[in-house]
């Protein structure tokens, strides 16, 4: 594959290049970003969890249902603002990662428009298709 860098690494196809080498390697980086994605949403539920159980820790000591200790109430409130941070963090990193993903997707979507495609013939009980 023909490509050059365009200084962030990220490679820049080549005016030659076959535009099913660059359509495989776009479903390639659209398979990447899809689990990036599935890893964000994972941090996010942890983060929201880490939130909530730390309020609900801080809450139950504040109220007396647990018993207060001071080690408890900073880890407590560590979690909460551990999680609100984490959350913060990675709800920037999930657009920025969805934003690529639609980019790659779209364009990956006009290389294959762009192609000629045949229609093959099908038989009585296959419909055609392209080829």
């Amino acid at each position: 594959m023909k490509a050059v860098t365009n200084g962030g690494g990220e490679g820049v196809p080549d005016e030659d290049e076959d535009p099913r080498a660059e359509i495989a390697r776009l479903e390639t980086r659209i398979e990447e970003l899809s689990e990036a994605l599935e890893r964000c949403r994972k941090i996010k539920l942890f983060s929201q969890l880490a939130i909530v159980g730390g309020a609900i820790w801080m809450a139950g000591a504040t109220f007396g249902i647990l018993s207060f200790e001071p080690i408890g109430m900073i880890a407590a409130i560590s979690a909460v603002i551990g999680g609100i941070v984490g959350f913060g963090s990675n709800t920037t990193t999930t657009k920025e990662v969805t934003a690529a993903l639609h980019a790659a997707d779209a364009r990956r979507a006009d290389l294959i428009s762009s192609l000629e495609l045949r229609v093959v013939g099908g038989t009585d009980h296959l419909p055609p298709y392209l080829h």
